[in-house]
């Protein structure tokens, strides 16, 4: 996946909701000089929406960041896999994850047995934070997508993944220098929520956050796991991502102020 290019843009949630808002959201991106798009998580099966993004764009790479397993059935995935190849090849990568309750990796790699005919590996990305879902990730799939994750985090994936496996991390940026006020904004957005989601905060623990940074999302947390500041800032940031081992950054488009979207490809392309 690291010919997608160093620097991918996730669509704002109304890319499942209004099909035709994720289109131009869509055209945008490419216009800007992004090689990927990445549908937003958390937003149930938007598997419709793939085929209306792949055909009203020419050569963006469209990926589900992240597409739930539970939600989307395998023979869905597989039918509109083999449609798009036969028109579109190349364009689509299905980004799979949500497999909660008992057994998610058994639920994950019986999902995969499923696609295994019709999508391969190769074109496949897991969503992964822990070691076992990182090799998962490293066995079944051509890269893992990480969310909410430091540096140090980054090199230890890569050094698990090994250097076949491709690395996005998906990271939060925020254009505001005032550290007190961006830090807020942060808190104000899904971070409070994921804190308290056990995988989300297995990983902090496993990035050596404490029980209090992780109830309180301290500075520490914020500043951590994601990155703030001016654009100059931001970007070196970014920077760091990359030289950990990340093979692509992805950054939400609408956190990003109008002339940010294209700059951030020129200074990290």
């Amino acid at each position: 996946m690291s010919e997608l290019g160093p620097v991918g843009v996730t669509i704002p949630a109304f890319g499942v909701a209004d099909t035709a808002a994720a289109v131009a959201a869509a055209v945008r991106v490419e216009e800007l000089g992004y090689s990927t798009v990445w549908l937003p998580g958390g937003q149930g099966n938007n598997v419709a929406v793939v085929p209306e993004l792949v055909r009203a764009t020419e050569r963006i790479t469209v990926v589900n960041g992240i597409l739930p397993v539970d939600q989307a059935p395998a023979a869905e995935v597989t039918a509109l896999y083999a449609d798009l190849e036969s028109a579109h090849p190349g364009r689509w990568f299905p980004g799979l994850g949500g497999a909660h309750g008992s057994r998610p990796l058994a639920r994950m790699n019986a999902y995969l047995d499923e696609l295994d005919a019709a999508v391969p590996a190769s074109r496949r990305v897991l969503s992964a934070l822990g070691p076992r879902m990182l090799e998962l990730a490293r066995e079944r799939a051509s890269a893992a997508y990480p969310f909410l994750v430091t540096p140090d985090y980054v090199a230890s994936a890569r050094e698990l993944l090994g250097p076949d496996t491709d690395l996005a991390v998906l990271v939060t940026a925020v254009a505001e220098p005032d550290p007190v006020r961006a830090r807020d904004l942060v808190r104000g957005g899904s971070l409070r929520f994921l804190a308290g989601v056990p995988g989300y905060a297995a990983n902090f623990r496993r990035m050596g956050f404490t029980p209090a940074d992780i109830a309180d999302l301290s500075d520490r947390l914020v500043d951590g796991v994601t990155v703030h500041g001016s654009f100059d800032t931001v970007v070196a940031r970014l920077r760091e991502y990359l030289a950990a081992g990340a093979d692509q950054v992805v950054v939400p488009l609408d956190g990003l102020p109008e002339p940010w979207q294209g700059d951030l490809v020129a200074a990290l392309g």
